[in-house]
């Protein structure tokens, strides 16, 4: 099968960190919101950096808070782009696309735990799931400090004070919280489980 990959336009600044990933991996990431692009598309990810209220606002200003719902073929939301998916956040009281239940909570700062949470944390996968093929005990890069509870839905899992998820699915709705693209061999190594599915 011939991969059709496209970047949803969340404005997010990570686009272009993204797009060089999958350059990497010979792979073409064009951005578009074109609701026919993504349609024809086989592997379509909703990247995310900053604030998810602006992120929001930027999928109603472009149409894709209609056309993100229908997507019948895998997602992969990044970052914010992963919180999104869920039914709403902390961060600005934002409804977010509910296609994951449950909200986004604010990480709680503790004793020798800032927030935001920036820096490498190792991912404790419970699945077998080709998503996380290879990934159990991998180092990954966070930079966050929201994050979704853990779940039925948890592929994977790690801990900045709280545990909370860094892997998640439900059917063809997938979400990574860390950064693939900044998460060296095994950021790659989840991309291209992504493509392969």
């Amino acid at each position: 099968m011939s991969i059709r990959l496209v970047l949803l336009d969340s404005g997010g600044s990570n686009l272009g960190s993204v797009q060089a990933a999958f350059t990497r991996m010979g792979v073409e990431a064009p951005v578009t919101s074109d609701p026919v692009k993504i349609k024809n598309a086989t592997h379509v990810i909703l990247p995310g950096v900053g604030a998810a209220k602006v992120s929001m606002d930027r999928l109603h200003e472009n149409g894709l808070i209609d056309v993100i719902p229908t997507i019948q073929q895998p997602l992969l939301g990044i970052c914010v782009g992963m919180q999104l998916l869920f039914e709403s956040s902390d961060e600005g009281e934002t409804q977010c696309l509910g296609l994951l239940p449950g909200r986004v909570k604010k990480l709680q700062a503790q004793p020798g735990i800032r927030i935001p949470h920036m820096g490498w944390n190792n991912l404790s996968v419970n699945t077998t799931r080709s998503l996380c093929d290879g990934l159990q005990d991998a180092n990954v890069y966070f930079v966050h400090s929201y994050a979704a509870d853990v779940s039925g839905y948890t592929l994977a899992q790690t801990s900045h004070g709280n545990t909370f998820s860094a892997i998640v699915q439900k059917g063809n709705v997938m979400g990574a919280q860390f950064h693939p693209e900044r998460s060296g061999t095994a950021g790659a190594r989840l991309l291209k489980n992504f493509l392969s599915l």
